[in-house]
């Protein structure tokens, strides 16, 4: 069973608003003749790797609320200028919707569980991944989704 990630998104509003980075960091790299791929830099190597590349994804917390997944490809631990150990976790650069469900803030990254995992908004509620954000949310505090 594939281990997951939990990480904040911050500085972002919405799914959109990651998916715009996502295109203008893609966008940069290719304009920069570097080959096209989404990276998020941690500070720490996961210790169990081969769980997480094992179809994990990274679960993206928005506003208090886990919405949507990446997927991981790869982990590439590194020394950055400075003789730091850090690492570069390659992600799927589609978003995948999910069950949005509230989280609470914390620092870094957590591991995640399958089990603890929320589904696929496509599969926890047929047709709501085409509905407005703003709209998801409502519904979702309402208790409607």
């Amino acid at each position: 069973m594939p281990l997951h990630l939990i990480k904040l998104s911050v500085g972002t509003d919405s799914v959109e608003d990651l998916e715009d980075w996502i295109k203008q960091k893609l966008k940069a790299q290719k304009k920069a003749g570097k080959k096209p791929e989404r990276i998020h830099t941690t500070r720490m190597v996961p210790k169990r790797a081969d769980e997480l590349l094992d179809g994990g994804s990274i679960y993206w917390v928005i506003k208090g609320q886990i919405m949507c997944r990446s997927k991981l490809l790869a982990i590439r631990p590194f020394r950055d200028k400075d003789g730091i150990g850090r690492c570069r976790l390659v992600l799927d650069p589609k978003c995948v919707l999910v069950e949005p469900r509230p989280f609470r803030a914390f620092q870094g990254w957590r591991y995640l569980s399958p089990m603890d995992a929320p589904r696929d908004l496509d599969r926890a509620a047929p047709g709501a991944a085409k509905m407005p954000e703003p709209m998801r949310r409502e519904l979702r505090e309402l208790g409607l989704l």
